[in-house]
Formats: structure tokens, C-alpha cells, sequence
């Protein structure tokens, strides 16, 4: 394939810049519109105005800005987990799509390569380890077994070669399973009943960690991810539509491919360690992102950065709220909606 054969199909991809803006300017004011109100949802329910104003006092730095008990919960409760919210749903949904573009298989998922099942193992050690673990020594935990996962799937992807699509999906899966396996066996030998609901809570996926000092790695690990992405876009058109293009292009396949995936797989992990497993929205948001914008990657990873983020608030105020005072684990709620609507993402997909 040549290069003036290629040009008209990434033409016709990055053919959506207008719409893709449109969509931008509409989510990014649903998400301020979220944000804001999600805020005022909860066990005590805050009017919106005063949700407001006590984000602008502190925003300012007013001096009576935290004189209330309302304040104290906006400020110091809700915001941080909307902002966590905000940024897990955003690095997973960027994640998926960078994944799937590169794997070049619709079905791709952030959890599909084994990251949230290492961080989940991890978090039992510590849970179940320790009598006094914190918040601190949770997320440490889950970041390094996320990291001991992707160190093990990248060797058994490369164990055969050079990285493909198919080995790395494999070696996800190999992954996955073992840990799985690996956390199931630590629960069964606890003798704590406390410790393995905390463990199967955290497989399940919270955003019980949200503080302010829980936000700066979140942040700056999807600030990199998603800046470095979207300067990728024309690299990601490429080698979604195959290897051969992206050599005609000056993009080598193989090295992309592996630097790419090693960046989200670090992203993710980091998401991971302070959210717990989180699932389907790294599947279906990059499907609805490109039937909104398109097949362009910068743009459909914009749109997927906001929808996710959007999402993932909306789905967190419902999983504390629906069956107060108890609060269902936010990976639950995210299968049960995801489900049906990858299904019908699934039969279009598939109608021909």
C-alpha cells in the first residue's frame, strides 16, 4: 500500500473536526453541569446554589469559605470524589480507545490486559496482611501489583517475538486469570472476615479513597497519557487501519505499539490503585465516541476523556445513593449499564 492510496482513508477518518468540536463544547459543559450537581447529591442532600458558592469561596480563597457543615462535606468530601470520579473515568475511556486502535480489535479493554486483576492482588496483600493498613499502603499495594501484571504480560507477549495484537491479548488473559486466581486463594486462606469484604469491595471497584492528596498522581498520570495520545492521533489512524500503512506513513508498528501500550498500561495502573476495578467503560465508551465524532483518534479521544468523565460522576452519585446507607460498589453499577448497552453497540455493529 502507498502512500497516495492511504492518504484518502485518513482523509475521510479526520473528515469530522467540526462535529467533533460541537460534541467537545457539549460535554464539557455537561461535565461543569455534572460536576456541580453530583456534588449535591448524597445522604444529605445540599442545595445547588450553596454547592456553588462554597466551590467559588474556595476557589478565591474566601476566608468564611469552609464555615459551615455543608462546606466541610462539599469541600472535603464530595469534591475530591467527584475529581477522582473525573479523572478515572477519563484515564480508563482514553485507555480503551488507545487500546483497541493499536490491538485493532473492537472488543479491547483496559481490564482485558490483566492491570486490574494485579491491583486487586495487591490490595489483598495489604488488606489481608496487615491489621493496619491505610489508604496509603492500599494504593501502594495495587500500584505494584498492577505493575508485577504488566511486567508478566509484556514477557509473555514478547516471550514468542516481536509484540502482536493477538500474543499481548493472550498473554492479558493468561495474566488475568492467574491473578485472579492468586486473590481468590488469599481470600479463601484469610481468616478475616473483615479484610476479605474489604478485598472483594475493592475488586469491585470504589471511590472510597478520594482525597485531596489521592488526586496529584490520577492527574498527572492522565495529563501525560492523554496530552501524549492526542499528539499520536495521526499514528493511531495509521495503525488502526494496518501495519503496512503505518510503515508507508514512517511509523514503525512494532516499536509504537509497544511504547503506546506500556504508557496506557502505566496509566491505568495508577487509575487502578485508587479506584479499584472499574470495568466496562474503557469497552463502551471509545464505540459511542465514534459514532458521535468519528473514526479520527484525536478526536474520538477528547470525546471519550469527557463522556468518561461524565459517566463514571453520574454512576458513583447513583452507587452511593441508590440504596442508602449502604453504598454499591461503582464497578457493579457500571456492568449492569454497560451491559445492555454493549449489546446493542454490538448488534449495530454486527447487523450486516
Amino acid at each position: 500500500m502507498d502512500a497516495d492510496t492511504t492518504r484518502p482513508t485518513l482523509a475521510r477518518a479526520q473528515g469530522h473536526c467540526p462535529r467533533a468540536f460541537l460534541w467537545g463544547l457539549l460535554l464539557a459543559t455537561a461535565l461543569v453541569i455534572s460536576a456541580v450537581t453530583t456534588i449535591s447529591i448524597g445522604v444529605v442532600s445540599i442545595p445547588l446554589h450553596e454547592v456553588w458558592d462554597v466551590l467559588l469561596g474556595n476557589l478565591t480563597a474566601a476566608p468564611d469559605a469552609l464555615s459551615s457543615k455543608n462546606a466541610v462535606i462539599i469541600w472535603n468530601v464530595r469534591t475530591p470524589r467527584m475529581l477522582l470520579a473525573l479523572l478515572v473515568g477519563a484515564g480508563l475511556s482514553v485507555a480503551g480507545v488507545a487500546i483497541q486502535g493499536v490491538l485493532r480489535n473492537v472488543l479491547a479493554d483496559p481490564y482485558l490486559i490483566g492491570i486490574s486483576s494485579g491491583a486487586s492482588t495487591g490490595a489483598a496483600l495489604v488488606l489481608l496482611g496487615f491489621a493496619s493498613a491505610t489508604s496509603l499502603s492500599l494504593t501502594v499495594g495495587a500500584y505494584l501489583g498492577s505493575l508485577a501484571a504488566i511486567l508478566l504480560v509484556f514477557g509473555i507477549a514478547r516471550s514468542g517475538g516481536s509484540i502482536t495484537s493477538e500474543r499481548f491479548i493472550f498473554a492479558g488473559i493468561i495474566v488475568g486469570f492467574a491473578m485472579t486466581a492468586l486473590t481468590n486463594l488469599l481470600i479463601f486462606l484469610s481468616g478475616s472476615d473483615h479484610g476479605a469484604r474489604s478485598v472483594m469491595f475493592w475488586m469491585l471497584g470504589s471511590l472510597n479513597l478520594a482525597n485531596w492528596d489521592s488526586l496529584l498522581i490520577p492527574f498527572l498520570a492522565l495529563l501525560v497519557t492523554l496530552t501524549l495520545m492526542i499528539l499520536w492521533g495521526r499514528k493511531f489512524d495509521a495503525i488502526s487501519i494496518g501495519d503496512d500503512t503505518a510503515r508507508t506513513l514512517g511509523t514503525n508498528p512494532d516499536h509504537f505499539r509497544t511504547l503506546s501500550l506500556a504508557i496506557i498500561a502505566a496509566c491505568v495502573a495508577t487509575l487502578v490503585a485508587v479506584s479499584g476495578a472499574i470495568g466496562f467503560l474503557g469497552l463502551v465508551v471509545p464505540h459511542i465516541s465514534r459514532r458521535m465524532v468519528g473514526a479520527t483518534h484525536r478526536g474520538v479521544f477528547v470525546i471519550s476523556a469527557l463522556l468518561g468523565s461524565v459517566l463514571l460522576m453520574w454512576s458513583d452519585a447513583l452507587a452511593r445513593t441508590m440504596f442508602q446507607p449502604k453504598e454499591l460498589p461503582i464497578g457493579v453499577l457500571t456492568a449492569l449499564l454497560g451491559t445492555p448497552l454493549l449489546l446493542f453497540l454490538m448488534r449495530r455493529l454486527y447487523a450486516k
